[in-house]
């Protein structure tokens, strides 16, 4: 892999892992657009969490201590035990299923990604009219059977093209959440999955020789993937934070490019 590639990969990670446009599809048109997928693709853009999974640890490193807090001191597993429910359903997935989804050509084809990616943005542009649980207050009155939702509809984003908080925010806002509230779950939730990952992939000898030959690429794209995603996180829950805030331009985005993908494809 050249510099310039892992330069715009660890960019497009970063940019795209936490405002719900699907980082997943970014990831896969890049490297469309960069000269093809490579042998080792998938192997690179998993070992491109770390950097984005350490831009989500500091951004919410004030809550996680309030969390361990809660456990510790105060006895208080709510929120804890429903971010484990909701991880639970996505563990299962990914052991089952996530082998299959990256080898299989019919999950890398870019009509798929564009379908995928336009049906989670027109949820998007029209969760505020799809039927909702009753409203909850945040994250902290969230019930365990609302919890499981959740974790059923991260399942969805081992599916390229549509987003693990795309598909997380909307179905959070479905059981009641505003999208701010949706949004905190969604990325808090996240953590156990993508600390997972990166355990996975340390625990592999594969991997452990990959990064041992490709270590500065490596390096270079987590760093770009931290700050591009440390300044993401920044803006897209800024925004979330407004009381009118809403996913409509999120889907908008993701239609329009899932469009511009179609035609492409076909003009191809």
């Amino acid at each position: 892999m050249e510099w310039y590639q892992s330069f715009w990969l660890g960019l497009t990670q970063g940019t795209t892992e936490f405002i719900p446009v699907s980082s997943s599809g970014h990831l896969e048109v890049m490297q469309q657009i960069l000269g093809g997928r490579g042998a080792d693709f998938h192997l690179f853009l998993e070992l491109i969490n770390f950097g984005t999974l350490l831009a989500l640890l500091i951004f919410y490193r004030k809550r996680i201590w309030q969390i361990l807090v809660d456990i510790f001191k105060n006895h208080n597993f709510k929120l804890a035990i429903n971010v484990i429910i909701t991880t639970i359903p996505a563990v299962i997935a990914g052991l089952l299923l996530s082998d299959i989804i990256e080898e299989n050509w019919f999950f890398s084809n870019m009509i798929v990604i564009a379908c995928a990616m336009a049906l989670i943005g027109i949820a998007m542009i029209a969760i505020d009219r799809l039927p909702k649980m009753s409203k909850l207050k945040d994250e902290n009155k969230l019930t365990k059977p609302r919890a499981l939702l959740i974790g059923l509809a991260q399942c969805v984003a081992l599916i390229p093209g549509t987003s693990r908080s795309g598909s997380t925010i909307v179905a959070g806002r479905m059981v009641g959440l505003n999208s701010k509230s949706a949004a905190d779950y969604s990325f808090l939730a996240s953590i156990p999955i993508m600390f997972g990952v990166m355990v996975k992939s340390l625990l592999s000898s594969t991997s452990r020789e990959y990064i041992a030959a490709n270590f500065p690429m490596l390096a270079l794209s987590n760093a770009i993937a931290f700050i591009s995603g440390l300044i993401a996180i920044h803006l897209v829950m800024n925004y979330l934070r407004e009381k009118k805030s809403s996913l409509r331009p999120f889907g908008i985005y993701r239609v329009v490019l899932a469009l511009i993908i179609v035609v492409f494809e076909l003009l191809r």
